[in-house]
């Protein structure tokens, strides 16, 4: 199959080394096109995955044209961040299949990758592909299962086909709305389990194992109920692309949201934060569209609304905390 995947960031390597080991054409776009220059000279993307090896086969371009063109009758991966998920839908052909990697909702409008994808290309083939995946590991080959998503089930099928191996399982959902939703929400909660975790042992009183179970659990809660009012099937939520991602995300030592609440814990601010990352948090950038969505829904999303407050400046993090634990008792 021929396979291009548009982005030369850590997940987007990281599949399309994945898929030129499996054997595919695979063509790999990134838009810098000095950076791409040094990828071909030394055969790895230093500044994302430096530990993991281009395999010989993976040809790589600056050229957008000739990676879009590649993959005219194969299968085009998006691997941009979000706030690039619309520029490369557009500039997409209405005949190619195309999977994006991207989890949130996108700044300024809070729609969803397939929503953006039913109002710029109503007739492509489109969907999502998902789970709980550190780029690290998949491009070193470690045992990771994701989830593609599309209503149209020939092309979860084609990404079975482009990736699914021994060391990468792929499973096939109908549900591109609870998979999305649960991907751009866990980011969030993420957050807050950072900041939990890194005020653990802090003071006597401060949270720890049992307040980041509750976190993680309450933070569930919340991604099913905006799933649930934004047409998602509740049983993904139980799933790879729900629990499975959320509990990677808020645990993972390489969860760069995860990290972000640990720092904020530190009492580091936020642009100092962001500057250490040096790589996109989508946590950060979701929080504020999560909870817009949720209140145009009607949907309570208390942790969210204190993530939120949290990175605007409007809570302290001991506020934040409080303002989680000192809500009203109430059926679970």
């Amino acid at each position: 199959m021929k396979i291009s995947v548009l982005g030369a960031g850590a997940w987007g390597t990281a599949l399309a080394i994945q898929a030129a080991r499996a054997g595919h054409e695979v063509c790999l776009w990134g838009r810098d096109a000095q950076a791409m220059t040094q990828m071909q000279a030394s055969r790895r993307n230093q500044a994302y995955l430096p530990d993991s090896e281009l395999p010989a086969a993976l040809r790589l371009t600056a050229d957008r044209r000739e990676a879009i063109a590649h993959a005219a009758e194969g299968l085009t991966i998006i691997g941009t961040p979000m706030s690039g998920l619309r520029d490369t839908l557009a500039a997409l052909p209405s005949t190619h299949r195309a999977l994006w990697l991207c989890k949130g909702f996108e700044a300024g409008t809070g729609r969803l990758g397939h929503e953006i994808a039913r109002e710029l290309q109503p007739q492509m083939r489109v969907g999502v592909l998902s789970g709980p995946s550190f780029a690290q590991e998949v491009a070193a080959g470690r045992p990771t299962a994701l989830v593609a998503a599309s209503e149209d089930a020939e092309l979860a099928q084609a990404a079975v086909d482009a990736f699914h191996g021994d060391r990468l399982r792929v499973y096939t959902s109908s549900d591109p709305v609870g998979v999305e939703v649960g991907g751009a929400v866990k980011n969030v909660m993420a957050i807050a389990v950072g900041v939990c975790d890194g005020l653990s042992g802090a003071a006597p009183d401060a949270p720890g194992l049992n307040a980041r179970a509750a976190l993680i659990t309450r933070g569930l809660a919340e991604m099913l109920r905006l799933g649930l009012a934004l047409g998602a099937k509740a049983e993904t939520f139980m799933g790879l692309s729900g629990l499975g991602d959320l509990v990677l995300t808020a645990t993972g030592d390489l969860s760069r949201n995860r990290r972000v609440g640990l720092m904020l814990a530190e009492g580091l601010a936020l642009p100092q934060i962001l500057a250490r990352l040096g790589h996109v948090a989508e946590g950060v950038y979701s929080a504020p569209t999560v909870l817009a969505r949720a209140r145009e829904a009607g949907v309570e999303m208390p942790i969210t609304e204190g993530m939120v407050a949290l990175l605007d400046g409007r809570l302290r993090v001991g506020e934040a905390v409080e303002h989680l634990m000192g809500r009203e008792a109430r059926a679970e």
